[in-house]
């Protein structure tokens, strides 16, 4: 189950980075010709050139927006996505368990050891239900839900696809020419 948990995480995280999110931005008038007439993408630049005294600023939204929509970005998309998921199936569970909280147990002498004894002193000798040294100490027990690799997994792969198509253009030269 843990690793078709993984597995359909990864898809829907990936599949909204580089499906949908650049079919939403074509549907709000993100085109690789430039901005729609009429669109909401239109409304968004007009708002912003008002706002910012005339231009639209260079890393505002609006610019990024079409930046990503005028670029061929669907590889560095797919490997920034790729990095986004791996960070949520396999960075935090790393890190988490870096920390101390094992499927054994808190870890003798660790972060976890230490957060759990400040909790049982703040709580008098107990460590509430709910609180972060019980929930860390139950993903690194038993893993993130189903529900949770989901979350993640749409909530930093579509983050990962964005920085991995804005930052990792690649080398340049003052001759090269842009596409």
């Amino acid at each position: 189950m843990d690793f078709v948990g993984s597995a359909i995480g990864a898809t829907v995280g990936i599949g909204l980075s580089v499906v949908v999110v650049p079919a939403a931005l074509y549907a709000l008038g993100f085109t690789k010709a430039g901005i729609t007439v009429g669109s909401v993408a239109a409304r968004m630049m007009s708002l912003a050139a008002r706002a910012n005294g005339g231009g639209v600023a260079a890393e505002s939204l609006v610019a990024i927006a079409q930046s990503l929509a005028m670029e061929n970005t669907v590889k560095r998309a797919a490997v920034g996505a790729a990095v986004g998921v791996g960070v949520a199936l396999v960075g935090i569970p790393a890190g988490i368990w870096a920390l101390g909280f094992t499927g054994t147990g808190i870890a003798a002498g660790s972060m976890a050891a230490k957060m759990m004894a400040a909790a049982a002193i703040a709580n008098n000798g107990g460590v509430a239900a709910g609180s972060m040294v019980s929930v860390l100490q139950s993903v690194g027990a038993a893993g993130f839900s189903l529900g949770s690799k989901i979350g993640l997994t749409t909530t930093l792969g579509p983050l990962g696809a964005a920085a991995g198509a804005k930052l990792f253009k690649g080398k340049t030269t003052p001759g090269d020419k842009r596409k």
